[in-house]
């Protein structure tokens, strides 16, 4: 099992990963060690979204649709609005 997951930082930016285990994976984030990593300077970190996905292929190519994805498509993913999403998706397909 996979987790694709957000995390909202302190400077308001978000950070998209997938990992195996979250429950580690957040302690290893919010520990802040990895001085070199995206979220390190930008503690503390809130999980705003998470989904299982079987497949670790299926998640990574998960994770790096939604790295490409606006700050809107973000948020309406966070917060659940799946008619904003595909409402979004469907503006920028014609932008293209």
């Amino acid at each position: 099992m996979m987790y694709v997951y957000i995390l909202k930082c302190s400077d308001e930016s978000y950070y998209t990963g997938v990992t195996n285990d979250i429950d580690r994976r957040i302690k290893e984030h919010e520990s802040g060690k990895n001085s070199t990593s995206y979220t390190s300077s930008k503690l503390p970190v809130e999980l705003v979204f998470v989904e299982r996905v079987k497949d670790p292929n299926q998640a990574i190519a998960f994770e790096k649709q939604i790295k490409g994805w606006s700050r809107r498509k973000k948020e309406a993913l966070i917060n659940g609005d799946f008619d904003l999403l595909v409402g979004l998706s469907k503006r920028g397909s014609r932008s293209h």
